[in-house]
């Protein structure tokens, strides 16, 4: 199962305000991967521009204005950071995501307003505690405390989606939707409707999320490895799939990419 410390998402570590990700416990780990708490506080002026390549998933994400549901993105995103702040959000499995929107298609690539006043002022009062570790215990626990008065334990159909999207996220040699089939024991077209009834989004689409990231991550973390080998251990056919991939998501090379890790590079 994928941890809190998987690098994946983040496509420039050094630049994160203070960011941390907590564990679901245990009777919820088949409803939310973590909780993830960032906390900033910039000078007067001063803007940081937060780029993420997010996970194939649906994120609730409590913010002192409100709290809001985004949907599975298709492409990177950036988030600009001025002021003193923080939010705290959680990575929903297939099972939780559908839950909270009966489509979650509907919201691909958007944040939505989500009614959620008990736990909108729950987490509120947990994070101006002590601004510290102390406070993000308790945002996590308080945010815990609701999904699980809120959400079901997953369905049959949800406990399928689950595996569907653990089996891509962990395992680099699912590269085609047949590869989730025969992990699952179904049709491609049951992993097609699974993928779009849970997720949002069509299963080679999550698959190539996920080896993107961790193509990103290697390059990211690895100086000294070859494009080329990354490209031929995630499954892409040759560096130049790959290279299409980072150009038509992130908007630049892998080779512009590496280059660009440094904590103040842009």
């Amino acid at each position: 199962m994928t941890r809190p410390e998987d690098p994946r998402g983040v496509l420039y570590p050094t630049r994160l305000p203070t960011f941390h990700r907590i564990p679901a416990p245990p009777e919820l780990e088949d409803l939310i991967r973590w909780f993830w708490i960032p906390r900033w506080h910039l000078a007067p002026g001063r803007t940081s521009r937060q780029e993420l390549l997010p996970f194939p998933a649906s994120n609730l994400v409590v913010q002192p204005d409100g709290v809001t549901l985004s949907g599975p993105s298709t492409r990177s995103s950036f988030r600009d950071l001025r002021g003193t702040g923080w939010a705290v959000g959680a990575l929903l499995r297939p099972a939780a995501a559908v839950q909270l929107h009966p489509d979650p298609g509907a919201v691909r690539d958007a944040e939505v307003p989500f009614t959620a006043p008990e736990l909108h002022a729950a987490v509120v009062a947990a994070m101006g505690h002590d601004g510290g570790a102390s406070s993000r215990t308790r945002a996590a626990s308080a945010f815990a405390r609701w999904a699980a008065g809120r959400l079901a334990a997953p369905d049959r159909p949800g406990r399928l989606a689950n595996a569907m999207e653990e089996a891509i996220a962990t395992d680099r040699g699912i590269v085609r939707v047949e590869h989730v089939a025969e992990r699952l024991g179904t049709s491609t077209r049951g992993v097609q409707r699974l993928a779009r009834s849970h997720v949002g989004l069509p299963p080679l689409a999550i698959i190539r999320r996920y080896r993107l990231q961790e193509a990103a991550a290697r390059l990211r973390e690895d100086a000294s490895v070859v494009i080329a080998d990354v490209a031929a251990e995630l499954g892409y056919a040759d560096q130049a799939h790959l290279s299409r991939d980072f150009r038509t998501v992130l908007g630049l090379t892998p080779r512009d990419y590496r280059g660009d890790q440094s904590p103040n590079g842009q």
